[in-house]
């Protein structure tokens, strides 16, 4: 069913309606994007753009500026806007400029880490480096634990695990 026969059929049914207060249509707007910060080490922005990205939206590069800077960014902003590209990007020039870095990422889903796993995979790969990245969770099998612990730089996991 496409969203219009959805919305329609939710506009002519009463008990629904009467949970609506409001009906209203946000016209779409072009994007806004902004050059890739100057400090962004040249690796990286050279595999964002072989991947398909030429530049970041101007709310991911302002992002990024505040990362590098050391200040504390939070980035709110609906699903598939960007808020992946806008942390991924500092922490891997992080990585790629400090051989001691290391990350722990928190996801409130296991879902969430994996979908999180694979888009940072990807940076890593057209990156060409031997920067390595886990999942640690519960699906997690015992014999890789410790083997994530010492070797990956970046682990993915989610609040369950933040005990073990």
């Amino acid at each position: 069913m496409s969203l219009e026969r959805l919305l329609a059929r939710w506009r002519h049914d009463a008990r629904f309606r009467g949970r609506v207060t409001t009906w209203r249509r946000i016209p779409a707007r072009p994007a806004h994007y902004a050059p890739w910060p100057a400090g962004l080490d040249p690796r990286l922005t050279q595999a964002l753009n072989a991947g398909g990205i030429q530049q970041p939206y101007s709310h991911q590069a302002q992002a990024i500026v505040a990362a590098l800077a050391g200040e504390n960014v939070l980035v709110v902003t609906p699903t598939a806007s960007g808020k992946t590209l806008a942390f991924q990007a500092p922490l891997l020039h992080w990585m790629l400029n400090d051989p001691e870095a290391r990350a722990l990422l928190i996801f409130p889903t296991k879902a969430l880490a994996q979908d999180q796993l694979q888009a940072m995979q990807g940076l890593l790969d057209a990156l060409h480096t031997d920067i390595v990245a886990a999942i640690y969770d519960g699906d997690t099998p015992k014999g890789q634990r410790k083997r994530i612990r010492e070797n990956a730089r970046i682990i993915f996991t989610n609040p369950d695990m933040l005990h073990t």
